[in-house]
């Protein structure tokens, strides 16, 4: 009886004790929730005030943000407007064409195909080529290698800035390219250099490396760069730019003297003013801040590679881009802090994108602004990401 009794005190006990210290444990954590959602709405209340101070003062049209933080939160802030004609505002769910950034999501899809023994990043591309009756109107089509295409050290120069292709573009906007059709711009021309022996950034690069790998899987890039970057990491506003109408757009607006034979709005009626397609593996998507900081993480952490084969990714040649800057396949490395970040930038006629991830804070961060109008924006996108990042680290 007694026996009875003090085993039924025991467990009386027992579920106090638990039922105690479950509380206890959930006020703490309601605690400390509470307190992480009001700093994170403190730091998004900031850094709306410097976008909006910094759109104001600068009167470029609108500007998009996000960052994802350590702990997984994630801040979206928006800035002026994403149609200055129609007044509308910029929303978060906006999305603006992301220019070479694009190329890490090939350049993914191509390190992954490598992993898997499909070819090495060091063969020669006479490998894949040397049936093409073109192949030897290539600059350094006897040395250049898989690597040298996507770090950019091939010595092949940008084919846009050559022969009639701006004429032919402005002609005939809504024209369809062929791969083989615009980096036939650069036969017969000298290399920059020796490949492999310094730095040229080219999109012709990485046209060539999209072909080959067509060629070589019998697969479709924009396949390839679903299956290994937008599904694994769910960048569902993100989608190739193969057409001129896009849900949910930003109008961008170029200014006079961009490379390109178009200025001013960027869409009309709808649609865009030309057709973007040709630039495919030179960057060739849609996207949006959240999905770029999402995928710039991502991007550094990637799945299904190896360690050793990450490390190959960002290990940076010497590049023009800046002070220190680095590039690795299919990335940019510059300096952050007292570390690197890591991730790209893009440009597109009438928009300006940069995302990176900094491994020392765990902070992934990505900026788009629909004008690539410098004397509007006063800075570049990286320090903007830079003045922005201070904010969140304070």
């Amino acid at each position: 009886m007694f026996f009875k009794n003090k085993t039924r005190y025991i467990q009386e006990m027992n579920v106090n004790y638990f039922f105690r210290v479950t509380c206890l444990l959930f006020l703490f954590a309601a605690t400390q929730g509470y307190a992480q959602t009001a700093q994170t709405a403190t730091v998004r209340e900031r850094l709306q005030i410097a976008l909006d101070s910094l759109q104001k003062a600068n009167n470029f049209p609108g500007a998009s943000f996000a960052a994802l933080l350590p702990d997984g939160e994630e801040i979206r802030i928006v800035t002026g407007f994403a149609d200055s004609a129609s007044r509308a505002k910029m929303k978060p769910g906006h999305r603006m064409l992301s220019g070479s950034i694009g190329k890490t999501f090939f350049a993914a899809a191509v390190v992954s195909l490598a992993e898997q023994g499909v070819f090495g990043l060091d063969d020669p591309i006479s490998k894949y080529l040397s049936d093409e009756p073109w192949f030897n109107r290539l600059p350094n089509a006897g040395s250049v290698t898989l690597r040298m295409l996507m770090n950019h050290t091939s010595g092949i120069e940008e084919y846009y800035e050559l022969g009639d292709f701006m004429q032919r573009l402005k002609a005939d906007p809504y024209r369809q390219w062929k791969p083989v059709e615009l980096f036939s711009y650069i036969f017969d021309r000298k290399p920059l250099f020796p490949a492999g022996s310094a730095w040229g950034y080219s999109d012709t690069n990485y046209l060539i490396l999209g072909y080959i790998v067509e060629k070589t899987t019998g697969k479709k890039m924009y396949d390839l760069a679903h299956r290994y970057a937008l599904k694994p990491y769910r960048l569902s506003l993100t989608e190739p730019s193969l057409k001129v109408t896009f849900k949910d757009l930003a109008t961008g607006y170029s200014r006079a003297g961009n490379p390109f034979p178009f200025y001013g709005a960027m869409v009309k009626d709808g649609k865009l003013v030309f057709n973007p397609a040709f630039e495919w593996t030179g960057g060739g998507f849609v996207s949006n801040p959240a999905d770029l900081a999402d995928w710039a993480k991502g991007l550094y952490h990637l799945k299904g590679v190896s360690a050793g084969t990450r490390r190959e990714m960002q290990a940076g040649v010497k590049a023009q881009t800046g002070r220190d800057h680095l590039y690795g396949l299919g990335m940019q490395i510059r300096p952050w802090g007292n570390g690197l970040s890591y991730g790209h930038s893009g440009w597109f006629p009438g928009y300006v994108s940069d995302c990176l991830y900094d491994p020392a804070s765990g902070t992934a961060l990505a900026i788009q602004f629909n004008t690539d109008d410098g004397r509007l924006l006063k800075m570049a996108t990286y320090s903007y990401l830079q003045l922005l990042n201070k904010i969140i680290a304070q």
